[in-house]
C-alpha cells in the first residue's frame, strides 16, 4: 500500500516537474511526510534523490544546446557543497518543527518568486560579447552559493528558485543559460545533500524510494513534452498559489496539530 500511495505522490510530483521545468520539487518533502508518513530526516534525502535525477534529466538538453555557464556553475557548486553539508549539520540540531517552520517560510518565499516578473536582468557579470565579468560577478555568486547549499542540506530543495533569479537578476545571465547552469548545481548539491544525509545514518526504504523518485523522473519525462501546449506563465501562477496553501497547511500542522 505504501509503494502504491509512493507511486502516485511520484507521479504527481514528477507532472508538475514536467510542466513547470522545475519548481514542482518544492512540494516532494511536504508529500512524503503528509502523504507517506514519514519523519523530515526520511523525507529530505528521498526528495533529494528526486530533486537531483530530475535536474540532471533535464540538464542533458542544455548541456546539448550549449546552454550553461560550465565555470559559473563551478563557482556556485564550489560554495554550495560544503554549504549543503553544514545545512544537514543545522538540521540535526534543530527540532523537527523549527525545520518545518522554516521550510514553510522557503516555499512562500518561492511561490513570490514565482509571482514575480522577471523581466529585469542584472549586469554584474556582462561584458557584453567577451565573456563574464569574474571580478565583479564572483562577489555576488559566492554568497548565493553558500545560501542556495544550505537550504540543499537543511531542507532538501534544489535551490532553483533562488538560483535562477541571482543568476538574471543580480548577475545579468541569459534565462536560457541561467536555467541550464541552475540545473547542473542542483544536481552537484542534491549529490551533496544526499551523500551528507546518509552519511549521518539516516536510513529510507529502498522500495519506496524507488517508487517515488521512479515515477517522478519518468512523469517529468513524459509531461515535459507537452509543456510546450500549455500557458506556462498561468501554470506558474497556478502552482504559487498551490504552494502558498501547502505552506500555510504546514505552519498548521506544525505549530498547532503536532504539539
Amino acid at each position: 500500500m505504501t509503494v502504491a500511495i509512493a507511486l502516485a505522490a511520484g507521479t504527481v510530483i514528477g507532472i508538475l516537474l514536467g510542466l513547470l521545468g522545475g519548481g514542482g520539487s518544492i512540494l516532494a518533502v511536504p508529500v512524503l511526510i503528509f502523504a507517506l508518513g514519514l519523519d523530515i530526516d526520511q523525507a529530505i534525502p528521498i526528495s533529494l534523490i528526486v530533486v537531483g535525477a530530475a535536474s540532471a534529466v533535464g540538464a542533458v538538453p542544455k548541456i546539448r544546446a550549449h546552454l550553461v555557464q560550465w565555470r559559473l556553475a563551478a563557482v556556485f557548486a564550489v560554495a554550495g557543497i560544503p554549504a549543503t553539508f553544514l545545512g544537514t549539520a543545522l538540521g540535526r540540531l534543530l527540532p523537527q518543527a523549527v525545520v518545518m517552520t522554516g521550510f514553510a517560510i522557503v516555499m512562500i518565499v518561492a511561490g513570490v518568486r514565482m509571482l514575480a516578473d522577471h523581466g529585469d536582468t542584472g549586469t554584474a557579470c556582462s561584458l557584453g560579447d567577451s565573456g563574464i565579468n569574474w571580478r565583479h560577478c564572483a562577489p555576488r555568486a559566492i554568497p548565493a552559493g553558500l545560501v542556495v547549499g544550505v537550504l540543499t542540506g537543511l531542507f532538501g530543495v534544489g535551490g532553483g528558485f533562488l538560483i535562477i533569479p541571482a543568476l538574471v537578476l543580480m548577475l545579468g545571465i541569459d534565462m536560457q543559460i541561467a536555467i541550464g547552469t541552475s540545473l547542473l548545481v542542483i544536481v552537484a548539491n542534491s549529490a551533496a545533500g544526499l551523500i551528507s544525509h546518509l552519511g549521518s545514518g539516516v536510513t529510507i526504504d529502498p522500495a519506496m524510494t524507488l517508487a517515488f523518485s521512479g515515477a517522478a523522473v519518468l512523469a517529468s519525462l513524459f509531461t515535459g513534452r507537452l509543456s510546450s501546449r500549455i500557458d506556462a506563465g498561468r501554470l506558474q501562477h497556478w502552482f504559487a498559489y498551490l504552494v502558498f496553501v501547502i505552506a500555510v497547511y504546514v505552519l498548521f500542522d506544525t505549530l498547532f496539530l503536532s504539539r
